[in-house]
Protein backbone atom coordinates (compact mmCIF):
# COMPACT_ATOMS: atom_id res chain seq x y z
CA UNK A 1 0.00 0.00 0.00
CA UNK A 2 1.56 3.50 -0.95
CA UNK A 3 1.91 6.57 1.43
CA UNK A 4 -0.41 9.22 1.20
CA UNK A 5 1.72 12.27 0.45
CA UNK A 6 0.50 15.88 0.53
CA UNK A 7 0.12 19.27 1.95
CA UNK A 8 2.02 22.27 3.20
CA UNK A 9 0.48 23.96 5.77
CA UNK A 10 2.06 27.82 6.92
CA UNK A 11 1.36 30.06 9.62
CA UNK A 12 2.79 33.47 10.57
CA UNK A 13 2.00 35.65 13.14
CA UNK A 14 3.10 39.29 12.13
CA UNK A 15 1.42 43.15 13.22
CA UNK A 16 -0.60 41.27 15.58
CA UNK A 17 -2.43 39.38 12.92
CA UNK A 18 -2.17 35.55 12.44
CA UNK A 19 -3.14 33.86 9.26
CA UNK A 20 -2.58 30.19 8.23
CA UNK A 21 -2.87 28.06 5.06
CA UNK A 22 -2.38 25.22 3.54
CA UNK A 23 -2.70 23.74 -0.08
CA UNK A 24 -5.21 21.54 -1.48
CA UNK A 25 -2.77 18.33 -2.74
CA UNK A 26 -2.95 14.95 -1.83
CA UNK A 27 -0.24 12.29 -3.72
CA UNK A 28 -0.53 8.73 -3.72
CA UNK A 29 2.91 7.56 -4.95
CA UNK A 30 3.75 9.56 -8.03
CA UNK A 31 -0.47 10.33 -8.63
CA UNK A 32 -2.08 13.47 -7.40
CA UNK A 33 -5.41 11.63 -5.65
CA UNK A 34 -7.10 14.90 -5.17
CA UNK A 35 -6.12 18.36 -5.91
CA UNK A 36 -8.43 20.95 -3.16
CA UNK A 37 -8.13 19.06 -0.22
CA UNK A 38 -9.16 21.65 2.85
CA UNK A 39 -6.73 21.47 5.37
CA UNK A 40 -7.50 24.15 7.59
CA UNK A 41 -10.26 23.99 9.87
CA UNK A 42 -12.11 26.51 12.50
CA UNK A 43 -12.57 25.68 16.38
CA UNK A 44 -14.10 27.18 19.12
CA UNK A 45 -16.39 29.11 17.56
CA UNK A 46 -14.14 30.07 15.29
CA UNK A 47 -11.83 31.35 17.67
CA UNK A 48 -9.17 28.90 16.38
CA UNK A 49 -7.64 28.04 13.33
CA UNK A 50 -5.52 24.73 12.81
CA UNK A 51 -4.25 22.72 9.59
CA UNK A 52 -3.05 19.67 9.81
CA UNK A 53 -0.54 17.49 7.67
CA UNK A 54 -0.62 13.96 7.46
CA UNK A 55 -3.43 11.06 6.96
CA UNK A 56 -6.35 12.88 6.72
CA UNK A 57 -8.27 10.35 9.09
CA UNK A 58 -5.82 10.58 11.63
CA UNK A 59 -5.99 14.69 11.76
CA UNK A 60 -10.39 14.47 11.80
CA UNK A 61 -9.35 12.53 15.11
CA UNK A 62 -7.01 14.47 16.14
CA UNK A 63 -9.21 17.60 15.28
CA UNK A 64 -12.31 16.13 16.85
CA UNK A 65 -10.03 15.91 20.48
CA UNK A 66 -8.43 19.22 20.17
CA UNK A 67 -11.50 20.41 19.71
CA UNK A 68 -12.47 18.90 22.87
CA UNK A 69 -10.06 20.01 24.77
CA UNK A 70 -10.50 23.78 23.81
CA UNK A 71 -14.24 23.50 24.91
CA UNK A 72 -12.47 21.60 28.43
CA UNK A 73 -10.53 24.45 29.14
CA UNK A 74 -12.19 27.26 28.47
CA UNK A 75 -10.65 28.38 24.54
CA UNK A 76 -7.16 28.43 26.24
CA UNK A 77 -5.09 27.58 23.37
CA UNK A 78 -1.77 26.23 25.08
CA UNK A 79 -3.57 24.51 27.96
CA UNK A 80 -5.66 22.35 25.14
CA UNK A 81 -2.26 21.91 22.87
CA UNK A 82 -0.39 20.58 25.76
CA UNK A 83 -3.33 18.26 26.86
CA UNK A 84 -3.63 16.87 23.42
CA UNK A 85 -0.22 16.57 22.96
CA UNK A 86 -0.12 14.64 26.60
CA UNK A 87 -3.05 12.07 25.19
CA UNK A 88 -1.96 11.52 21.82
CA UNK A 89 1.70 10.10 22.92
CA UNK A 90 0.40 8.40 26.23
CA UNK A 91 -3.02 7.18 24.46
CA UNK A 92 -2.93 3.37 23.13
CA UNK A 93 -5.07 4.33 20.08
CA UNK A 94 -3.80 7.93 19.73
CA UNK A 95 -0.35 7.53 19.72
CA UNK A 96 -0.60 4.99 16.55
CA UNK A 97 -1.89 8.28 14.39
CA UNK A 98 0.39 9.64 11.54
CA UNK A 99 -0.65 13.83 11.40
CA UNK A 100 0.70 16.70 12.58
CA UNK A 101 -1.02 20.05 13.47
CA UNK A 102 -0.83 23.89 13.68
CA UNK A 103 -3.14 25.46 16.24
CA UNK A 104 -3.52 29.38 16.61
CA UNK A 105 -5.74 31.96 17.88
CA UNK A 106 -5.17 35.63 17.64
CA UNK A 107 -2.27 36.27 19.96
CA UNK A 108 -0.49 32.68 18.94
CA UNK A 109 0.52 29.92 16.71
CA UNK A 110 1.58 26.27 18.05
CA UNK A 111 2.98 23.16 16.36
CA UNK A 112 1.55 20.06 18.09
CA UNK A 113 3.01 16.54 17.17
CA UNK A 114 2.21 13.22 18.27
CA UNK A 115 5.69 12.74 19.82
CA UNK A 116 4.49 15.29 22.70
CA UNK A 117 5.91 18.21 21.31
CA UNK A 118 3.82 21.42 21.29
CA UNK A 119 6.24 24.26 20.01
CA UNK A 120 6.46 27.83 20.34
CA UNK A 121 8.30 28.48 16.89
CA UNK A 122 10.47 30.64 16.38
CA UNK A 123 9.81 34.13 14.05
CA UNK A 124 6.05 33.44 14.51
CA UNK A 125 6.39 31.24 11.78
CA UNK A 126 5.40 28.15 11.98
CA UNK A 127 5.53 24.97 9.21
CA UNK A 128 4.11 21.31 8.30
CA UNK A 129 4.33 18.99 5.49
CA UNK A 130 6.16 17.94 2.51
CA UNK A 131 6.77 21.90 1.45
CA UNK A 132 6.70 23.63 4.75
CA UNK A 133 10.72 24.38 4.80
CA UNK A 134 10.26 26.03 1.45
CA UNK A 135 7.65 27.73 2.75
CA UNK A 136 8.86 29.00 6.05
CA UNK A 137 11.99 29.84 4.00
CA UNK A 138 9.73 32.11 1.97
CA UNK A 139 8.29 33.22 4.78
CA UNK A 140 11.60 34.23 6.84
CA UNK A 141 12.76 35.73 3.59
CA UNK A 142 9.15 38.23 3.56
CA UNK A 143 9.14 39.20 6.89
CA UNK A 144 12.85 39.94 6.88
CA UNK A 145 13.01 42.25 3.45
CA UNK A 146 8.79 43.20 3.03
CA UNK A 147 7.74 43.86 6.17
CA UNK A 148 4.84 46.06 4.67
CA UNK A 149 3.25 42.74 3.87
CA UNK A 150 0.03 41.29 6.03
CA UNK A 151 0.40 38.06 7.51
CA UNK A 152 -2.04 36.97 5.33
CA UNK A 153 0.17 37.72 2.18
CA UNK A 154 2.90 36.42 3.28
CA UNK A 155 0.99 33.15 3.89
CA UNK A 156 -0.28 33.36 -0.01
CA UNK A 157 2.85 34.12 -1.18
CA UNK A 158 4.97 31.68 1.03
CA UNK A 159 2.77 28.80 -0.17
CA UNK A 160 3.34 30.05 -3.82
CA UNK A 161 6.54 29.84 -3.73
CA UNK A 162 6.40 26.05 -2.12
CA UNK A 163 4.23 25.06 -4.80
CA UNK A 164 6.36 26.45 -6.96
CA UNK A 165 9.34 24.23 -5.96
CA UNK A 166 7.88 21.24 -4.17
CA UNK A 167 5.87 18.32 -6.35
CA UNK A 168 3.47 17.65 -3.30
CA UNK A 169 1.98 20.96 -2.85
CA UNK A 170 0.25 22.58 -5.66
CA UNK A 171 -1.70 26.08 -5.74
CA UNK A 172 -5.32 25.45 -4.59
CA UNK A 173 -4.39 27.64 -1.42
CA UNK A 174 -6.98 28.22 1.51
CA UNK A 175 -5.83 30.96 3.98
CA UNK A 176 -7.82 32.07 6.76
CA UNK A 177 -6.69 34.97 9.00
CA UNK A 178 -7.52 34.46 12.71
CA UNK A 179 -9.83 37.24 14.18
Amino acid sequence: MEKIRSTTVLAIKHNGMVAIGADGQATLGNTVAKSNVKKIRKLGDGKVVTGFAGSTADAFTLLDRFDEKLSNYSGNLKRAAVELAKDWRTDRYLRKLEAMMIVADKSEVLVVSGTGDVLEPDNDIASIGSGSMYARSAALALKKHASDLSAEEMVREGLTIAADICIYTNHNLVVEVVE
